[in-house]
């Protein structure tokens, strides 16, 4: 099999003497992409591509990752000038509709979110039916998935009206349902949103507040979260949104897409990455067992690897990483969370693989997963709720890849193919007459 491009945005595929044309499409920045919608038709064969590496499933224009320069833009702008001069709530909007709001876009919407933030009261019965140990993650797929039940004003995906109220309730209840699985966790009542407060504010108010005293949400402690939100609120066409898209291809109703998608980040290899980097640390356990464990990192037959150390995409440094180490070390300051042995641990190992040659050669610098998992300790997450906060961040960047995929005039029902390696045809024999 051969396959040539030629001037005229085609490429020429050769199977068994059998010559194929194949459109070549060119997207605004990036790598082009050869369509093979018509392979199958002309030459009887499928491709192969495990874990479609290789495969662009969609086109889009909401987030256009490089790995090699280590660029990640929303809608064109880069991910360190969204983080450091936006707010959360404006990024949504800027996933949501492609451009920056105005101010009075901002209010409006920004308004449209607050409102939505209270969950129907019946669904705090949902909660008594996990049990107290149950994993936030488990909680919030369970409770998501329950919320097209509620609200059925807001599921039919022909609708563009409907499908707007249920992108801002779906970004608005998130928090809520998060906040809500750690106190059901640790046994105490729930917190009521607050229309006065900021998106972050209040979440981390829904979090930590106790009706017994005030609380007061540390500037500090919000506009970090706020950057870590920013930072995970879109990753192109990643497990959970290609989860997304795969659900929302058969017409399911936008709840039921965004359960699917919290259950596919709930993976440790997806978003549960950065729960792992902290698990990782408190198996070190102290500064001074660092060494043997770099060594491990570096003995191939250890079995042993370095969590929140290099990515899948970037081969460069993650762009999301330099916002994220800042902002870590920033939270560390003014919470004085450098005295913790863990973290004492995580800065120290930073250091080394900062300077390391073995580190530096293969590109494995500390990704965001390592950062945001210091920060998120040091505001005082446990860990089990580090991949609940992901998915309050995500759930844009879901609602988003969805809402385009639902507009999209080629979008059709998700159908990957297979390479059978099975038993060819055979014929059925009794019971009684098997060896």
């Amino acid at each position: 099999m051969t396959a040539q491009n030629d001037a005229s945005g085609n490429a020429t595929l050769t199977l068994h003497d059998k010559k194929t044309d194949l459109a070549v499409r060119a997207g605004t920045i990036g790598p082009d992409v050869i369509d093979v919608g018509k392979l199958y038709k002309d030459t009887g064969c499928f491709t192969y591509d495990p874990g479609f590496t290789s495969t662009a499933n969609c086109s889009s224009k909401i987030t256009y990752i490089d790995g090699d320069a280590g660029i990640l833009l929303h809608r064109g702008y880069p991910i360190d000038q969204l983080a450091e001069q936006s707010n959360f709530i404006e990024v949504c909007y800027l996933l949501l509709n492609g451009e920056l709001p105005n101010e009075q876009q901002y209010r409006e919407f920004d308004r449209a979110i607050t409102q939505h933030t209270m969950v129907h009261e019946q669904m705090n019965r949902f909660f008594t039916g996990f049990r107290r140990d149950a994993h936030p993650m488990a909680v919030i797929c369970g409770v998501v998935g329950a919320l097209s039940a509620f609200y059925h004003d807001s599921t039919d995906i022909n609708d563009p009206h409907q499908r707007t109220v249920a992108a801002r309730r779906m970004i608005a209840k998130m928090p809520t349902i998060a906040a809500m699985a750690y106190k059901y966790a640790i046994g105490q009542p729930f917190i009521y949103p607050r229309n006065d407060l900021d998106y972050t504010s209040n979440f981390l108010q829904m979090c930590f507040a106790v009706p017994c005293e005030p609380y007061y949400v540390n500037p500090v402690v919000s506009r970090a979260l706020d950057k870590i939100f920013i930072l995970h609120a879109d990753h192109e066409q990643n497990a959970s949104t290609s989860t997304v898209r795969l659900a929302g291809s058969s017409g399911a109703n936008p709840f039921a897409c965004i359960a699917a998608g919290v259950a596919c980040l709930w993976g440790p290899a997806h978003g549960g990455a950065n729960e792992a980097a902290l698990n990782m640390l408190a198996e070190i356990g102290t500064v001074d067992r660092i060494p043997e464990y770099i060594d491990k990192a570096k003995d191939k037959t250890s079995g042993f690897r370095l969590m929140g150390f290099g990515h899948r995409v970037y081969k460069n440094y993650d762009p999301r990483a330099k916002v994220m180490q800042k902002t870590c070390h920033e939270v560390l300051d003014a919470l004085g969370g450098h005295d913790e042995p863990l973290l004492k641990v995580a800065l120290e190992l930073e250091r080394i693989a900062l300077e390391d040659d073995y580190f530096i050669e293969k590109k494995l610098y500390p990704n965001i997963d390592f950062y945001s998992g210091i920060t998120l300790r040091a505001m005082g997450f446990p860990v089990s709720m580090f991949t609940a906060l992901f998915a309050v961040a995500r759930t844009t960047g879901w609602i988003a890849q969805w809402n385009e995929m639902i507009e999209d005039p080629e979008q059709r029902i998700g159908r990957p193919r297979q390479l059978y390696i099975g038993s060819p045809q055979r014929d059925f024999v009794p019971l009684n007459q098997r060896d």
